[in-house]
């Protein structure tokens, strides 16, 4: 199946399904991979009929070894496991890693895999950056977390968030996930595979929280994660605190951000300062001057690698998910964000974040910006221009990105 052909069957995906809250669930934040994979081999090991895992990097390295073998027990124990990578973030695991789990009974299948690693299509853009897992219907993750080494990049540990997730909102992480692997089935065997067996009972609520399922894919909810940022920054009264890793928004978000600010919302961002990509790293810093002059606070975080995608509005709404905001993941990606409206989960959220700002992270003031050489300056113009340059040859951004 053509990768416009995967698209349009992926269309067919009911509405409910990304939009509405449902009350009853408990969510558990989870702060990077200290406390992700812990929680979620312990949820591995318990499962009894179905495993569905979904990840943009699935990586053969001490971690990535020790959530196969977790995956690899379950099927031994009888339990039906699929895992889902992405062609580009995964390269080699089918060949890898996952040849071992396929050996072992695990089903695997790779969202567009690539043609190969200079050959250019406008579709090759379009990735599946999700990372969610449910186990037998009645445990869900949501988050930024890869199956990754949390300490690939140095000597602290990745900076992320995930959320463990029960109750009813399950259901609809259960139903997204078996989406798409049917629909990449699909593709693969060049046929339409047999209807799932119904959805298990989900039991009733877990706990008092209030959360949404938000998914960005690229025809029925394009701006699905989009539009719910823009409609809390606009609502905000007193604070927003957004932690992203690659921060390049486009006019209209940075508008409404700017607008928060000049009305007397606090606005803090919390960014990466060590980039694992330079180009979005110098293409970001291109917004700092006019984000300053607005009122807007921006952090840079240095001690690790900072890949959180999560946010916090005023006293009880918060996200936590897979999306950054940038093109590539508001415009392109096929993203899942949680969205929580409970006071006491965004307090908690916040905190984490409050005492990063506090004390891991440095704040950039205009006057540094005012003092950084000429040639970081240019290196920021030129960055930006040329993303805005690729998102013109991929006709995907509009009128987004320009300016």
């Amino acid at each position: 199946m053509s990768a416009v052909r995967l698209d349009t069957a992926l269309h067919n995906f009911p509405a409910p399904l990304a939009r509405g809250f449902t009350d009853g669930n408990h969510l558990q934040l989870l702060k990077s991979g200290g406390e992700y994979f812990p929680a979620l081999i312990a949820a591995i090991e318990q499962a009894r009929h179905e495993i569905h895992l979904e990840t943009y990097i699935f990586a053969d390295d001490a971690m990535g070894r020790r959530v196969a073998a977790a995956l690899a027990h379950a099927v031994r124990r009888g339990v039906a496991v699929r895992v889902l990578v992405d062609g580009f973030g995964a390269r080699g695991f089918e060949s890898g890693l996952g040849a071992g789990l396929a050996d072992a009974g695990v089903e695997i299948l790779t969202y567009r895999p690539e043609a190969g690693r200079f050959a250019f299509r406008r579709h090759r853009l379009r990735r599946m950056h999700r990372k969610l897992v449910v186990i037998d219907g009645g445990i869900g993750f949501v988050g930024g977390i890869n199956v990754l080494d949390d300490f690939d990049a140095g000597t602290l540990p990745r900076f992320d968030y995930a959320v463990r997730v029960e109750g009813p909102l399950v259901a609809r992480l259960h139903l997204a996930v078996r989406h798409v692997w049917r629909m990449v089935r699909w593709a693969r065997l060049g046929r339409r595979p047999p209807p799932p067996p119904p959805l298990p009972r989900h039991a009733g609520g877990a706990g008092t929280m209030r959360a949404a399922l938000l998914l960005r894919d690229n025809l029925a909810h394009r701006h699905d994660i989009e539009y719910a940022y823009l409609d809390a920054i606009r609502s905000a009264r007193s604070e927003i605190l957004i932690a992203n890793a690659y921060f390049l928004p486009g006019r209209r978000f940075r508008k409404t951000l700017l607008l928060a600010a000049q009305r007397g919302v606090s606005v803090s961002l919390l960014l990466q300062g060590r980039s694992d990509h330079v180009l979005f790293h110098y293409a970001a810093q291109a917004l700092y001057d006019r984000l300053l002059a607005a009122g807007v606070r921006v952090y840079e975080y240095d001690k690790a690698e900072l890949h959180a995608k999560v946010a916090v509005v005023d006293d009880d709404w918060a996200t936590v998910g897979s999306s950054n905001i940038d093109p590539f993941s508001l415009l392109l990606a096929r993203e899942a964000n949680l969205v929580v409206r409970d006071a006491g989960f965004a307090a908690e959220l916040r905190a984490s974040l409050t005492a990063t700002l506090a004390g891991a992270a440095r704040e950039i003031r205009a006057e540094d910006q005012a003092h950084r050489p000429w040639r970081a300056r240019l290196a920021s113009t030129l960055a930006y221009s040329l993303v805005r340059f690729m998102l013109g040859v991929t006709r995907y951004a509009g009128r987004q990105y320009s300016g």
